[in-house]
């Protein structure tokens, strides 16, 4: 039941006014011994022509309390509205019981298409931890559109071009060997990639060399495509495992190389548009007082990327039709986005306003920017190995006899890896620390973790059905059970809200509520008794929780073991 729109369409016949515009002005307050819903009169001060507690005074005379609502109560120009307990819990639960793990899901999207263009890793080069909050977040926001109706399309946009594989080839050619990539992948092309840019400081004839095969790779030259899809491949090899391990997938691998043959129509389409303006030999477009122009090609009419991401954006719309394109990329990239998406609007297409960045803060370490090219990198794997072996380590020693421990740990060293990347804010700056990410005290995902393992826990260890039993909901009418009905009846707005806003944060912060009002309400009540009716209801509670908290870690990309 939506309390809140029932208490606005009361307080609309008592004041005259649309539910429309009731509806945004009910709050919550922030303390609850203020109520639960909260409607403040200040903004009816001007047309009403009266002391806000005036009004609040007059409508709360002329107010018909909704079934659902205990006591209406003025405080000042507010009029503060309490819950009827018992009732609002037994709806809330009823709600959760009976949706399941639709609970909290709606056909908001109505099968719109949204393209999610996230992790887009660099070919050859390391999958490390700077690149874990592109992939959660997207990862995540893919989860909550479907969950809200829509048809997501994971989009890895591949950085598969550029001089940097003309270095790679240089480097492979004067100190690699076949043997050494192939036995280690990655870290034996980061290997040449960090020598190469040592020696060409010494040499700069060698970033000559490096320009000339990337022009043989761009001309289709046998031997440098040969090697360069060789690199593409074992890369792609190797960051599928971690791909695996984090649980996230994509519908589309389309890289920058795709949309080579791609740009040429835009470029023709803004010279028509009498778009294109010279300017110191290379060609730009004019946007205008506030943004720097965009330039599409360089002095010697190389392209972009600006120039390769609109030749995307508009393979996008023609491919999917896209009712949303986001652009999971760190804020450094702030200006590139403004920049090429006001061409598409000054191009004439309506549908510029649908193109969204999802701008994120940057991960250093220990105080130190995260550098491929001077080998300062944490890769990704090993983080993730790590907490899984430490995972693993905490459950020999608490719980030995536990079964499935390998999946267990996984499940859990993972997620707490990717709980933390979606633990605060995204535009928020952080600073690895394995001693951080690692410490499953606190606000963590193994809290949220084991709170869903002792909820199934105790499920498990009643010896009657207690889904059918008759429930005495007297025996939850309390304040942490309340607390938690609370919570669970605003999990789908906050679901809604972390996808207007593309921020998963939301739901992370949720959970953890959850979890911390779930353990109050354990350690205050006794829930398995002699009182059947009594332990139903209380079993209930438990049900509910454990299945909204897993609803909730799926949609950020975390499992819910049933044991811990």
């Amino acid at each position: 039941m939506d309390y809140k729109e029932k208490i606005a369409e009361q307080i609309a016949k008592a004041a005259d006014m649309p539910v429309s515009e009731i509806l945004p002005m009910i709050e919550v307050p922030a303390d609850s011994a203020m109520g639960d819903y909260a409607f403040p009169c200040f903004r009816l001060a001007k047309t009403m022509r009266k002391a806000p507690p005036m009004i609040a005074a007059d409508i709360s005379e002329k107010l018909k309390l909704p079934k659902c609502v205990s006591e209406a109560k003025v405080v000042g120009a507010y009029i503060n509205f309490f819950l009827d307990n018992k009732s609002y819990i037994k709806d809330a639960l009823g709600d959760a019981s009976k949706q399941g793990e639709k609970f909290g899901s709606a056909d908001i999207g109505h099968g719109r298409n949204v393209c999610i263009d996230y992790s887009s890793i660099n070919i050859a080069k390391p999958f490390h931890i700077g690149h874990l909050s592109t992939t959660v977040i997207g990862s995540s926001l893919y989860k909550i559109y479907k969950f809200l109706g829509y048809n997501p399309i994971g989009i890895n946009h591949l950085g598969d071009w550029g001089t940097q594989f003309g270095k790679l080839i240089t480097a492979y050619k004067m100190w690699g060997s076949r043997q050494d990539i192939e036995d280690n992948s990655i870290s034996a092309m980061l290997a040449l990639y960090v020598r190469f840019h040592d020696e060409a400081e010494k040499d700069e004839s060698l970033n000559e060399l490096a320009r000339e095969w990337f022009k043989k790779i761009e001309d289709g030259d046998e031997e440098a495509l040969e090697i360069f899809n060789w690199f593409k491949e074992l890369t792609l090899k190797e960051v599928k495992v971690i791909y695996d391990m984090l649980g996230v997938e994509f519908d589309s691998y389309d890289g920058e190389s795709f949309y080579n043959d791609k740009m040429q129509p835009i470029i023709d389409e803004l010279k028509q548009k009498d778009m294109l303006e010279e300017s110191d030999g290379a060609y730009v477009v004019r946007l205008g007082d506030e943004i720097p122009p965009c330039i599409i090609l360089k002095t010697d009419g190389a392209t972009l990327y600006s120039t390769r991401d609109l030749a995307a954006a508009f393979y996008r719309k023609k491919t999917y039709d896209f009712y949303k394109c986001l652009y999971v990329v760190a804020y450094q990239q702030d200006l590139h986005f403004k920049q090429w998406f006001k061409v598409v609007e000054l191009m004439g297409y309506e549908w510029a306003k649908d193109l969204e960045h999802v701008s994120f803060g940057m991960v250093s370490l220990e105080g130190s920017t995260l550098s491929t090219r001077k080998g300062n990198v944490v890769f990704l794997q090993d983080v993730l190995e790590k907490a899984v072996e430490k995972t693993r380590a905490i459950i020999e020693e608490k719980s030995p006899d536990l079964q499935n421990k390998d999946e267990i740990a996984k499940m859990v060293g993972v997620g707490a890896v990717v709980f933390d990347a979606l633990s605060t804010a995204r535009i928020k700056d952080s600073t690895f620390s394995f001693e951080r990410v690692l410490n499953f005290d606190g606000e963590t995902g193994p809290y949220v973790q084991y709170t869903h393992a002792r909820c199934k826990s105790l499920l498990r260890r009643c010896d009657f059905d207690y889904k059918n039993h008759k429930k005495d909901y007297t025996a939850i009418d309390n304040k942490e059970a309340f607390a938690i009905a609370k919570l669970l009846n605003g999990f789908g707005e906050t679901v809604q809200r972390a996808c207007e806003k593309s921020e998963p944060y939301f739901i992370t912060k949720h959970i953890i509520e959850i979890a911390k009002a779930m353990n109050r309400f354990y350690f205050e009540h006794r829930i398995i008794s002699d009182d059947k009716a009594a332990t139903a209801a209380r079993l209930m509670v438990a049900d509910c929780v454990a299945s909204v908290i897993k609803t909730g870690l799926a949609l950020i990309g975390v499992g819910a073991p049933e044991r811990m």
